[in-house]
């Protein structure tokens, strides 16, 4: 029997359960973040926060634009 050939499915409550973890963990996260950082210090690493990130949305945003702007990404196995 041929891989491709075989379905490959996910049952709903995988997909919803992933959903509310993910949902659950940027919760904590964004909260840790508020109690930890934006209401005990004084601002002091306010603009090396915002270096950082700046620099995570530069490099996520070209690793996306590259693989968007592949020709062979849907020529896999697994698609």
């Amino acid at each position: 029997m041929d891989d491709q050939s075989v379905t490959r499915s996910i049952p709903g409550s995988v997909g919803l359960l992933g959903t509310l973890t993910i949902a659950g963990l940027a919760v904590l996260g964004l909260w840790g973040v508020v109690d930890g950082y934006l209401l005990q210090t004084g601002g002091e690493y306010f603009l090396p926060t915002l270096g950082v990130l700046a620099v995570v949305v530069l490099v996520v945003g070209t690793l996306i634009a590259l693989g968007v702007r592949s020709k062979r990404w849907l020529e896999g196995p697994y698609w």
